[in-house]
């Protein structure tokens, strides 16, 4: 089951995620690459092209204007990765190239 938004471009889905309509991509995963890499919205336009701009643009006025639910989203992923990084120990290829100088 889907809820209409006002923003024209976007849906909440039952678990209220909210998403960009006719995508698989959540707000908070655009937002995410928006910060990590500095990207403005034609950037991510350029690196998601079957993003439109309107689509870009309205999941981040979504995310401005909840932008402490999301930002709480993003912490909460961040935390589950760094425990599975912590969980899974080095990576085999990451203690080679330990050994061998080329990683610290």
């Amino acid at each position: 089951m889907l809820t209409a938004t006002i923003y024209e471009h976007l849906q909440i889905d039952a678990t209220g995620v909210p998403f960009i309509a006719g995508t698989t991509m959540k707000v908070v995963e655009l937002v995410m690459a928006q910060l990590a890499y500095g990207w403005s919205p034609e950037e991510l336009h350029f690196q998601h092209p079957y993003l439109t701009l309107g689509q870009i643009h309205s999941a981040l006025a979504y995310y401005w204007d909840h932008k402490a639910e999301l930002d709480a989203d993003i912490e909460r992923r961040w935390q589950f990765a760094e425990e599975s990084r912590r969980q899974a120990g080095p990576s085999p290829l990451s203690e080679k190239l330990r050994a061998q100088g080329l990683e610290k």
